[in-house]
């Protein structure tokens, strides 16, 4: 479904992705990590249309998404820390966007419900928590039911239960075929939702594989122990 060729993108001096390639299927949950400042941001901005790569190409169902914007209403995505007007109340940030997307028929409410967010709907964003700042915008990423999802470390100052709740919708999603990008530095909850993990390191493709393959390569049961051999070049 994406597929990035030869993708490189610098800030300045610093080469920040160098000769990316990789695809990622429909129907599949690859969580992309890596130490900070290895590229993981980048690539998702370039993926968005937020940062336009130097050189190399991005396609979505082989057409190239490149200076393009059409293609962005397929991608629902939650960053790490949302930024809302901090006098609006959760009520008019759902309104705003369900305007902006007012040309979207299918609506999907079920994380606003789950959330309760409905009794929340009076509070005003600068007054939330940041765990329920992440909840409103984990609902808007899948509110217009996108063919991809792009969650930056979207358990982030979760609750548990709440944070099981959005795994919960995850795979539901992952399971009517869509493709799903997470980052995050949790190993257990990558164990619990992905199929696949993309290393990226000093923004080179360390690895690419099934959670299965890590595993195995590693002789490992855990995954956290699985990368950390591979990162420390053990056999």
């Amino acid at each position: 479904m994406i597929t990035i060729e030869n993708l490189r993108k610098s800030y300045g001096k610093l080469q920040v992705l160098k000769d990316i390639n990789v695809s990622f299927e429909a129907g599949k949950v690859i969580s992309v990590i890596g130490p900070n400042g290895s590229g993981k941001t980048t690539m998702s901005k370039c993926i968005l249309g937020m940062a336009l790569p130097d050189s190399g190409d991005i396609k979505i169902n082989g057409e190239s998404i490149l200076k393009k914007h059409a293609y962005r209403s397929q991608i629902g995505y939650m960053p790490q820390i949302g930024k809302y007007p901090e006098n609006m109340k959760i009520r008019q940030v759902i309104e705003m966007i369900r305007d902006i997307r007012k040309d979207v028929t299918t609506v999907d409410e079920e994380l606003i419900g789950l959330y309760r967010l409905q009794e929340m709907y009076d509070k005003r964003m600068g007054s939330l928590s940041g765990g329920t700042k992440q909840k409103v915008s984990a609902a808007l990423a899948f509110m217009f039911d996108p063919k991809i999802l792009i969650l930056d470390e979207p358990t982030a100052g979760l609750d548990p239960i709440s944070a099981e709740i959005l795994k919960c919708k995850i795979l539901k999603e992952k399971k009517r075929g869509k493709l799903i990008l997470i980052t995050s530095h949790i190993m257990s909850e990558i164990e619990e939702v992905a199929d696949e993990v993309m290393c990226l390191v000093d923004g080179n493709v360390k690895f690419h594989d099934t959670i299965t393959d890590i595993k195995a390569q590693a002789n490992e049961a855990r995954l956290s122990k699985a990368i950390a051999k591979i990162m420390n070049g053990e056999d």
